[in-house]
């Protein structure tokens, strides 16, 4: 049965209240115990925040820590699956962004959606609710790892430079742990940030071994790892480790340059795959503002219903297909 606009309205603002409220409850419970947990907390940390330099990974992690939204934490915690993968991929992004404002945003976002979805497209309660899910949970998610990506892709771009300067820095003299903490002071972020973690794990008394593998699950590379093994294999069986890195530095910059060029070559294949990819769904969108009764039926009728369903299962792997075509590893 189908609603009036306006109890749809209705329906939506109410939902919006209603998720807000949860929000601001969770926001404000108990401020007594949270403003003395966070002094707490601040007050035993202090030795540890000296050690930390302010904007690199350590400080992001004990600024993580002191959340402003515990009980949407203990909330998260205890109710999201597998939450030590999406801890991980926020990580990667090298920002200060905690589980709780993840979630904030993904439900925000989802309201956001669904509102829109009641307001503009005009279509019944539950399929703008799908909508509207489907939205929040998959942007967010999307943003997340374009942005771990981009970081990945920054980090490879600087870190033959940044092995270059390892390798000046071993043939003056100095060992390894030393000619990172100064590559760490003259190469940019975000290798710099990453390598300035090895200082300060070393100052607080770990091995350089088990702080470079922290940072290689962080910037998942293959590159890095190749780095880290050259480096214990050279630890195990000796050698010239300069010579070793500079053969490492002009491997990586040949097995970029022959990435790139994969990359022009497929960039028909890629352009193709995002035309016929967005067709459906840009014909889609022209129908509803045109001649949203004829549309309309695929969304209310259940048979509509299967055939839209059927049909996003083939474009979907129809695309999935051409990108796989499309992607070289190299």
């Amino acid at each position: 049965m189908m609603l009036d606009p306006a109890t749809l309205l209705a329906l939506a603002l109410g939902a919006t209240v209603a998720l807000s409220a949860v929000i601001l409850l969770a926001l404000v419970t108990n401020p007594a115990s949270r403003r003395f947990r966070r002094r707490l907390s601040a007050v035993s940390s202090n030795q540890r925040r000296t050690t930390a330099v302010k904007g690199t990974p350590e400080a992001r992690a004990l600024s993580r820590r002191d959340s402003t939204t515990p009980g949407m934490d203990r909330f998260v915690k205890r109710y999201l699956p597998h939450r030590d993968l999406l801890v991980a991929r926020l990580t990667r992004t090298g920002r200060a962004i905690t589980i709780s404002q993840y979630a904030i945003a993904t439900a925000g976002l989802t309201t956001v959606s669904i509102v829109l979805a009641l307001a503009f497209i005009r279509l019944s309660f539950l399929p703008c609710v799908l909508i509207g899910l489907a939205i929040g949970l998959w942007l967010p998610h999307f943003v997340i790892g374009r942005m771990g990506k981009r970081r990945i892709a920054a980090f490879l771009n600087l870190f033959p430079d940044a092995i270059d300067l390892l390798v000046r820095a071993l043939r003056s003299g100095l060992p390894i742990s030393e000619a990172i903490v100064s590559a760490a002071h003259e190469i940019a972020d975000p290798v710099g940030a990453e390598f300035r973690t090895v200082e300060s794990g070393m100052r607080m008394g770990r091995d350089l071994d088990s702080l470079l593998w922290d940072i290689a699950k962080r910037i998942d590379a293959p590159e890095l790892r190749f780095f880290i093994i050259a480096l214990n294999v050279q630890r195990e069986t000796g050698g010239n480790l300069a010579e070793t890195l500079a053969n490492l530095s002009d491997l990586l910059r040949r097995r970029r340059a022959m990435r790139q060029k994969a990359r022009a070559m497929a960039s028909e294949a890629r352009a193709s795959t995002a035309i016929l990819g967005s067709l459906p769904i840009l014909v889609t969108g022209i129908l509803f503002m045109t001649s949203p009764n004829y549309i309309k039926v695929l969304f209310t009728d259940v048979r509509g219903l299967m055939l839209v369903a059927l049909a996003v299962g083939m474009l979907l792997t129809g695309i999935g297909i051409m990108i796989r075509m499309a992607k070289f590893e190299i």
